[in-house]
Order: C-alpha cells, then sequence, then structure tokens
C-alpha cells in the first residue's frame, strides 16, 4: 500500500511538471495574432492639374548654310573671315580653274562654226526654193535635200549654243556670292587649297539679326502648343532675366524615337542669346481633365513593380499605378483609385499586401498639396 501511494505521488509530481511550461506559451499566442500595424495614412486628391515644367531649348540660326565649289577649283581668294558680316550678292570666295577657260572658249569656237554651217546651208536651200518657182530650173529633189540639210545644221547650231551656255554657266561656279545676308561663322580654306563639292566647306554663313529657339516638348505635354502662343525662357548668359517669346512654328508630327514634338519661337538676336546657346523654357501644362495624385512618399517600388498602399477595412491592398508628372508637392498616380481613397503616406514592401493594418489619419496641414 505504501509503494502504491508513493508512485501515484509521483506520477501526479510528473503530470503537474509537464502542464507547468504550456501554460506561458498559450496565454502569448493571442497577443501574436492580435498584433496590427498602426499606418498614416492620406487621402487620393483629385483635381485638374495646371502647372509649368522647365525643359531644355537650344537656339539655331534663323537661316544657315555650308558653302561649297559647285566644280573642282583651287581658291583664289577669299575677302572674308570668321566674323564678316555681308550681304545677299557679295562676293565671298573667287575660284581659279583653267580648264574651265579652255572649255568655253572650245564651246564658243564649235558654236560659230556651227553657225557659219547653218548659214551657208540654209542660204542654198533659200536659193534653190526660189529656182524652183520657174517650172524646169532646179529639181525637186535637190530642194529637199537642201532643206533637210538646212535643218540639220540648225540642229547643230542650236547644240553648239546650248554647249556655250553651259560653258559659260561653269565659268559662273568660279564665283562663290553670299545668298543671304548674313555672318561668316566658319572659314575652313585658305587660298590656295583645292575646293569642291565634296569634303569640308569653304565657308558658313547664318543670318545673324534673328534666332530659332527650338524645343523638345514630351509628347504627353503637348495640349498646351498652339502657334501664337506665349512662352517664356531664362538664359545662363543673362541670370535673374526673363525673356518673351511666341510659338511661330510646331512640327505637327512626334519623333518616334524621343517621343517628342519640336516647337520654334522666332527671337531677335543680341550679345546675350546667340546660336548654340541653350536655354530654359518655362512650359506651361494644363489638364483638361481631373487626375488623381498623392505625395511622392506614398509610391513604393519592390524592383518589380510600382504601387501605392490602400487601406480598406483593416487591410493593405498593394494597388499598382504609373506617376504623371510631380507638382505642388503631389505626384499624378493612374491606377485603381478614386478620390477619398486611404493610401499609406510612407509606402514601403515592408507592409506585406493583404496584413491586417490601423489606419491613422494625418493632419490635413501636413498633407501637401494646394489647400
Amino acid at each position: 500500500m505504501r509503494a502504491f501511494v508513493a508512485l501515484t505521488l509521483c506520477a501526479g509530481s510528473l503530470a503537474a511538471c509537464s502542464q507547468a511550461p504550456s501554460q506561458p506559451k498559450s496565454s502569448e499566442t493571442p497577443d501574436a495574432a492580435s498584433e496590427v500595424s498602426s499606418v498614416t495614412v492620406v487621402p487620393v486628391k483629385s483635381d485638374t492639374l495646371s502647372t509649368h515644367v522647365s525643359l531644355p531649348g537650344q537656339f539655331l540660326p534663323f537661316e544657315s548654310v555650308d558653302l561649297y565649289a559647285k566644280i573642282p577649283a583651287f581658291i583664289e581668294a577669299i575677302p572674308v573671315d570668321r566674323g564678316s558680316r555681308v550681304r545677299a550678292g557679295q562676293v565671298l570666295v573667287r575660284l581659279s580653274a583653267p580648264e574651265i577657260a579652255a572649255q568655253q572658249a572650245q564651246a564658243a569656237a564649235t558654236y560659230r562654226a556651227a553657225s557659219a554651217k547653218f548659214s551657208s546651208d540654209n542660204a542654198t536651200y533659200e536659193r534653190l526654193a526660189n529656182a524652183a518657182k520657174t517650172p524646169g530650173i532646179v529639181a525637186e529633189n535637190d530642194v529637199n535635200v537642201a532643206r533637210q540639210l538646212a535643218a540639220a545644221s540648225a540642229a547643230q547650231a542650236q547644240s553648239a549654243e546650248a554647249g556655250m551656255r553651259s560653258a559659260r554657266q561653269l565659268t559662273s561656279y568660279l564665283t562663290i556670292r553670299a545668298p543671304f545676308d548674313g555672318v561668316i561663322t566658319a572659314r575652313n580654306l585658305h587660298p590656295g587649297a583645292i575646293a569642291g563639292p565634296s569634303g569640308a566647306p569653304i565657308l558658313q554663313l547664318a543670318k545673324a539679326d534673328k534666332l530659332r529657339l527650338a524645343v523638345a516638348i514630351p509628347a504627353n505635354d503637348i495640349q498646351a502648343a498652339t502657334v501664337g502662343s506665349p512662352i517664356t525662357f531664362t538664359s545662363p548668359t543673362a541670370p535673374g532675366k526673363t525673356f518673351p517669346a511666341t510659338i511661330a512654328r510646331m512640327a505637327q508630327a512626334v519623333d518616334p524615337r524621343t517621343r517628342t514634338m519640336t516647337i520654334e519661337a522666332d527671337v531677335p538676336s543680341s550679345n546675350e542669346l546667340v546660336a548654340g546657346g541653350f536655354v530654359s523654357v518655362n512650359w506651361p501644362i494644363t489638364r483638361s481633365y481631373p487626375t488623381l495624385r498623392v505625395p511622392p512618399s506614398a509610391i513604393a517600388n519592390d524592383q518589380q513593380r510600382q504601387f501605392v498602399i490602400k487601406v480598406a477595412n483593416g487591410k493593405a491592398k498593394w494597388v499598382d499605378v504609373t506617376t504623371g508628372l510631380n507638382a505642388d508637392g503631389l505626384v499624378e498616380v493612374f491606377g485603381d483609385l478614386k478620390p477619398g481613397d486611404l493610401v499609406a503616406d510612407h509606402g514601403t514592401d515592408a507592409l506585406r499586401d493583404g496584413s491586417p493594418v490601423k489606419a491613422k489619419r494625418k493632419p490635413p496641414e501636413a498633407q501637401g498639396g494646394k489647400s
């Protein structure tokens, strides 16, 4: 009996020892299951965006041309140099090509010979034609032969005259004149060098009093571009100064390589604004429809997708979005959202999709954007 009681007490002690550690574990499980993240949220705003962005622009000469020799020739003289202001028709380059003068002399001699032959053959035909008016004096076949010879001589004379005009035209190529008023911006060759239609141009001429301001506008932001619309720009050559301009031309087509459309404005040239200079154009952007916007900090990225974390019914939901313009402290978002939806103010992939969350509103004055 004593052995039985001792065995019973030992078994009870072992049972008590085996149950003791399990009590703390069961008491911790409900706390872990009920843990909920607290997330600061902001509402998705909807408004019609109206802002400005800075776009790079470049000044181009209003007119610019590279001047080449039309035929191979030696440069005899260049009476102008870089920076020279010239008028339309002014002589810029004189070339020398002795073979051209020889060709012109030969063409003139050929024309004179052909013209003399035509005069002789035509005179013979006229005499025979007059004699043939009297029956039996000249055979009709002789008159026909003379007429054909005169016609052939006339064609040869016309051909020789065309050759002489061609030789004169080649001679005119030995003088290069300015096609418009402007300034010489480059001089690449000097007297004694051989020039031709290939290789480096002899001179470069650009219109000096007016510039083209060329700006590449992204295809998504071209809605505000119309001919006659005013724009403004700033130049690093004139710090603190803003210049006005008016859109004069539009490409009317988007470049498929850059997805931009080029617009141009005419700007007077000055010491501050010169061809080749870069400027910053203040480009207006106005949406014709309302868009949704959130703080930039709400945009999250896990290297595979870009999303915001929408908070609804105590759950976090990842919503894929694409972004647009950033203005007034908010960025445009396009995705499965609607105005008033609550999203995490600080998006992060650490807050997993479907996690239980407790939303905490951010004060309106700290949400950014226009009040």
